[in-house]
């Protein structure tokens, strides 16, 4: 039966809500705290990095502080359903995760820092779930747009993952795949925590730092 499945398994495309096809929310045109454009087109040379880390307010706070980061903008992605509404997403019957689409310079900064401070600022091992939210939309999640994200991305998880499991971790869950449609949320959502500075804050982390040096020579050592 469609709803006697749990908010932490991944719905089916047969089981997902038929969304809203050629609909789109009005969303802000500028960053509320840096004011930059948060949807394209951005300026040349920029690039950009998509992340589900559990509540995406949290976790676009931590990125729009980030040295280099032009703007940033939460959303939902990797799902099924058609520009989904959030009580949608909450519902786990449309597949996407809560993310947070980070632009930044790469003369001041890269994509492996983005990705180190990604599983610096969540735990990449709780499956389904960050602290005490549960279900599909807080999974951990890195949505590459090229070949070299995700062997950025890869390799970072197994670097972090062996760091992990050497102080009794688990493995880590992170998703790892091809970013696909990216809906931005509604209004409200962006840049939330600079509206409501007392706001809900969900940073489960495991408290351990990433080995960047590790990274960098596991990088060097592929190309």
């Amino acid at each position: 039966m469609l709803f006697s499945r749990t908010k932490t398994q991944m719905v089916t495309p047969e089981q997902a809500l038929p969304g809203h096809d050629d609909y789109e929310f009005a969303v802000p045109d500028t960053h509320y705290v840096n004011g930059h454009p948060i949807k394209p087109p951005f300026p040349e040379g920029l690039a950009q990095a998509v992340f589900g880390l559990g509540c995406f307010w949290g976790a676009e706070e931590i990125f729009w502080q980030h040295p280099g980061v032009y703007t940033t903008a939460v959303g939902y992605t990797g799902g099924v359903s058609p520009h989904p509404f959030y009580e949608e997403v909450c519902s786990g019957r449309t597949g996407h995760t809560e993310a947070a689409l980070v632009v930044f310079d790469p003369t001041v900064t890269d994509y492996a820092e983005m990705v180190a401070t990604f599983f610096e600022v969540h735990d990449p091992t709780q499956g389904m779930r960050q602290g005490n939210d549960v279900g599909t939309q807080y999974r951990s999640g890195i949505y590459y747009v090229d070949d070299e994200q995700r062997r950025v991305a890869e390799a970072a998880a197994a670097v972090f993952g062996e760091t992990l499991a050497e102080l009794g971790y688990g493995q880590i869950t992170t998703e790892i795949a091809p970013l696909g449609e990216f809906y931005y949320a509604e209004d409200y959502h962006q840049q939330y925590l600079a509206k409501n500075p007392h706001g809900y804050r969900c940073h489960s982390t495991t408290g351990v730092t990433f080995p960047r040096e590790k990274l960098a020579q596991r990088l060097a050592a592929t190309i």
